[in-house]
């Protein structure tokens, strides 16, 4: 009979690209993946550590497969593995801890005897302050998917903003060359994926390591034949290009869809933050994409209670977010990372306020969602047409990732259907799966 293995992914699209990746080595090596609520006999959680919950919900995953089998491998890998090592290994059952440098490795793990004790490698046993030494990069893609496939394009972070353990976790900013990130969306395109999502840590930088730029990589990828839609998950504000604008205006298929990390809409908390534009950048280099495209889905990240956020930072920050021409809001609310600056900043904001100040901006990212998908009803689009039938209803995305649907039909699964407005029946977009 074959080994089973059961994966659980946390965290961002990252993760779960390279989670499939994860999954395709056990195939290839005589595994058969079942669902993480299954008896297996190998589980994998793929952690984040991007907040406190994140890392309790780690926890949690890791704790539940040991109950559920005993007798199974447990391997904790990625960014909590990274930088918390001892603390997730001293939790009774788990087998391996393997952060973001070694993941991919597992399978080199499991099949090694390692003895009684816990398959760390030396770079995990070094300073944790420090960002992970490694300069290797490792490709992903996923593959769960038949319609959209995210691809990794790049890893790592150099920003080192006050509030953020991700540099710690997943080391500098690194990524392959344009040559061969093309022949790996061609083999992508060559099992049928209409859509491929850039994904990274701060893909706008991509190139450093290679002497490319991220400019450089759309134009490559955009001639790719067979990949019909690319979306670009998230570029920072500060590297909003003109070029990058007028590229994706009038290109064959990168799509009107932006993910910026506003973070704030105070200039001092952004100071604080270490963060690398002002809001009048942020809303110059908005009004870019808008001008050029304004039927654009522009969706931001928000962090509230930051410490020294007052009520009037909150309030001035709350009044620019409303007058910006937006699609949604992701709103996180502050949380301690370890090693990280702003820990020992001082004015801590309350957790009642956090709260309160958390569910106003999502009354807001509801209004203004419903506002956008308004002001679109009008307009014909083009629906990628996903597999999942949810009691006899199919979902696609628009260009501009306008959620619709219609009756469950076989045949229009990975399909782009070109439909008339009366059909955009906005169902509202589900919230990334790290909002809170």
């Amino acid at each position: 009979m074959k080994k089973t293995v059961a994966f659980h992914t946390l965290g961002c699209k990252l993760n779960f690209a390279e989670t499939s990746d994860l999954g395709r080595k056990f195939v290839e090596n005589g595994y058969e993946i079942v669902d993480f609520k299954s008896i297996a006999d190998v589980y994998v959680i793929n952690t984040c550590t991007v907040t406190a919950l994140a890392e309790k919900k780690c926890r949690t995953a890791i704790r539940q497969a040991i109950k559920r089998n005993p007798n199974a491998k447990v391997a904790a890998v990625g960014c909590f593995s990274q930088v918390s090592p001892d603390e997730i290994s001293k939790i009774e059952g788990v087998d391996f801890v393997l952060g973001t440098n070694d993941k991919h490795l597992l399978l080199e793990y499991l099949n090694e005897p390692v003895g009684a004790g816990f398959a760390r490698p030396d770079d995990l046993q070094a300073g944790r302050a420090d960002p992970a030494p490694t300069t290797e990069f490792v490709t992903a893609h996923s593959a769960d998917d038949r319609t959209r496939t995210f691809l990794k394009i790049q890893d790592g972070c150099d920003y080192f903003c006050t509030y953020c353990a991700i540099p710690y976790a997943r080391g500098r900013n690194r990524n392959d060359t344009i040559e061969n990130t093309v022949k790996l969306a061609e083999k992508i395109a060559q099992s049928g994926t209409k859509e491929i999502v850039l994904t990274g840590i701060n893909i706008g930088e991509f190139g450093h390591s290679t002497n490319e730029t991220f400019f450089d990589l759309i134009q490559a990828l955009d001639k790719v034949e067979g990949i019909e839609r690319f979306r670009i998950s998230s570029l920072e504000p500060n590297l909003i290009s003109d070029e990058i604008v007028d590229f994706v205006a009038t290109s064959r298929a990168f799509l009107p869809h932006f993910h910026m990390p506003l973070q704030s809409g105070s200039d001092k908390i952004l100071q604080l933050m270490k963060r690398r534009y002002t809001r009048d950048v942020f809303a110059k280099n908005l009004q870019k994409i808008k001008s050029a495209m304004p039927h654009a889905f522009v969706a931001i990240d928000v962090i509230v209670g930051f410490p020294g956020e007052t009520d009037e930072d909150f309030e001035e920050a709350y009044q620019f977010i409303e007058s910006l021409p937006l699609a949604q809001l992701h709103v996180f609310s502050y949380s301690e990372r370890p090693n990280t600056p702003a820990i020992n900043f001082p004015q801590k904001v309350s957790p009642q306020i956090k709260k309160q100040r958390s569910e106003r901006l999502h009354k807001l990212s509801e209004k203004k969602h419903a506002e956008f998908c308004k002001t679109q009803l009008q307009n014909p689009s083009k629906v990628l047409w996903e597999a999942d039938n949810h009691n006899g209803v199919m979902h696609g995305f628009t260009e501009n990732y306008i959620r619709v649907s219609k009756p469950f039909d076989a045949n229009s699964v990975n399909t782009i259907e070109q439909i008339a407005s009366r059909f955009l029946a906005s169902l509202g977009m589900t919230m990334s799966s790290r909002t809170e």
